[in-house]
């Protein structure tokens, strides 16, 4: 349900900041939540109109997932999430060092079947997104292709 949530937040801010402060209540935070938490910072920067409150959201975001990435490196889900959001980030604000480490983390997971708890859906998605951002090599393209 909270993924279902998430994608619909994409364009719904009253949702972001509601399930932001739902998920901020939690105590003793797991990596996913805190990944869940950089997101939902970085769906903030996409609704607000102050640049300023832009880039305090995008610094937000990076801290948490930075941190969420810290606690569980192997993670799919959380290494696909900081990848989306610094795909989207646009490029000269320098918000962007992550991609190709973790690009190449993403593929690891696929060349080698290690998905940890990640269900088919998102094994799926993921690997499409992938392929669909253009940041793959050829090689890891091919990789890809194979679960979508």
């Amino acid at each position: 349900m909270l993924k279902n949530d998430l994608v619909k937040a994409v364009e719904d801010p009253k949702l972001t900041d509601s399930l932001f402060v739902k998920l901020n209540k939690l105590s003793g935070k797991t990596a996913l939540t805190t990944a869940y938490l950089g997101t939902l910072e970085a769906l903030k920067a996409k609704h607000a109109w102050n640049p300023y409150s832009k880039i305090k959201y995008v610094k937000a975001s990076q801290k948490a997932m930075q941190q969420a990435v810290n606690m569980d490196k192997e993670n799919l889900e959380i290494r696909f999430m900081r990848f989306s959001i610094e795909h989207f980030t646009p490029s000269f604000l320098g918000f962007s060092k992550n991609l190709n480490l973790d690009r190449k983390q993403i593929v690891k997971h696929y060349q080698h079947d290690n998905f940890g708890n990640a269900d088919q859906a998102l094994i799926k998605n993921v690997a499409k997104f992938m392929i669909e951002s253009k940041r793959c090599t050829p090689e890891e393209v091919k990789v890809l292709k194979k679960f979508v």
